[in-house]
């Protein structure tokens, strides 16, 4: 009884967490030039799945995978104290795609998770490998709330809930995923939808949403919501966050229309052959920065995401900041890797630590 119990449980949560319906939101977005046929595209080709006809190879790397994309010991956490007004350029990484950027003295927290699993269900799917470093309650107050796409690691309704009690912030979000807000009773008022392109600005602050190679989806459909990234845009300061993307001419397009940039936040994690197209490696983030920054890798600040937290893909929990670290040190490219609630303020950063030595297997 108490197994059965468990399993309605978790069955029971799954519509609710998945979000609108189809139906519900075409209605925000058949006018965009990105969607056709039903779907959002990418404007490059970009495969989910690349398995080259055979399959096996993939399978097997599901099955034998282990725990090698787990860290062997715990993850040291950092407990900042937030100053009471947000600096000039300043970061807080909480872990996976999850920060607080502070530009020009505005706050703008960029796809928070905080639920335990990133699954529909809170009883079953990938689960943290770290704690959340600080309760999101206890985050100071945010001028902006940006979401990337609506996978569930970037986008967690008890998060959602969560900052509809304790913050005031519009969520700014591309096409799409307003509806699944509007499922979870975001009020009208505090949602902006944005297509490619288009800007939107609280106070002095141009938050616009920008290309991403990716994909979307939180059931059996599809890519009927938008996928992202986001550059913010102050008096004096440009920041680019990444998201969840594979590499591709995108990123120059945007270092040209909108940068260069004092900061890139991109994701390094959850790369493998198999999702190339989709998902980025650690060296192709370092290319990437020097794209967003005109073709000059020594310009700004890089600030690795999507790795660390959750476990996604087949590599050893520590390779991707291994592989970045080099590849940044080979491009003379600044790189700042946060501990997970580590605070940087990126124009005074402190000695970076190696904290992440000694936590990763090997594979084998």
């Amino acid at each position: 009884m108490v197994g059965l119990t468990w399993v309605v449980r978790a069955v029971g949560e799954i519509p609710n967490a998945i979000g609108a319906s189809t139906d519900a939101i075409k209605a925000y977005v058949a006018g965009s030039s990105n969607f056709r046929n039903g779907q959002f595209q990418n404007t490059e080709p970009s495969d989910q799945i690349t398995t080259g006809g055979d399959p096996t190879p993939l399978v097997k790397g599901m099955l034998t995978r282990g725990k090698i994309g787990r860290p062997i010991g715990a993850v040291p956490l950092s407990t900042p104290l937030a100053p009471a007004d947000a600096a000039e350029l300043a970061l807080t990484w909480y872990g996976h795609a999850s920060v607080l950027v502070e530009i020009d003295g505005f706050r703008v927290l960029a796809d928070p998770v905080w639920g335990e699993r990133v699954s529909p269900s809170t009883r079953v799917g990938p689960a943290r490998m770290h704690p959340v470093p600080v309760a999101l309650e206890d985050i100071p107050k945010v001028d902006a709330i940006v979401i990337s796409h609506d996978h569930y690691d970037h986008l967690d309704l008890p998060t959602v809930e969560s900052l509809l009690q304790n913050q005031t912030a519009p969520f700014v979000v591309p096409l799409g995923i307003g509806a699944h807000l509007r499922h979870w009773n975001v009020p009208e008022d505090r949602i902006v939808e944005l297509d490619w392109g288009v800007s939107t600005a609280v106070g002095d602050l141009t938050i616009t949403c920008t290309e991403a190679r990716h994909f979307s989806g939180r059931g059996l459909v599809r890519n009927t919501t938008l996928w992202s990234s986001w550059t913010l845009q102050g008096p004096t300061r440009r920041v680019f966050f990444g998201g969840d993307s594979g590499y591709g001419k995108c990123y120059g397009e945007i270092g040209t229309a909108h940068g260069p940039f004092d900061l890139t936040i991109l994701p390094i994690g959850a790369y493998n052959d198999f999702w190339r197209e989709i998902h980025m490696n650690p060296e192709e983030a370092v290319q990437a920065h020097a794209d967003l920054n005109r073709g000059d890798p020594t310009n700004g600040t890089l600030v690795p995401i999507h790795w660390a937290t959750f476990n996604l893909a087949f590599h050893p929990w520590g390779e991707p900041v291994e592989r970045l670290v080099a590849a940044a040190q080979q491009a003379r490219t600044a790189v700042f890797v946060p501990q997970p609630g580590q605070r940087v303020d990126v124009l005074r950063p402190t000695a970076q630590q190696s904290w992440w030595e000694g936590l990763s297997s090997t594979p084998g």
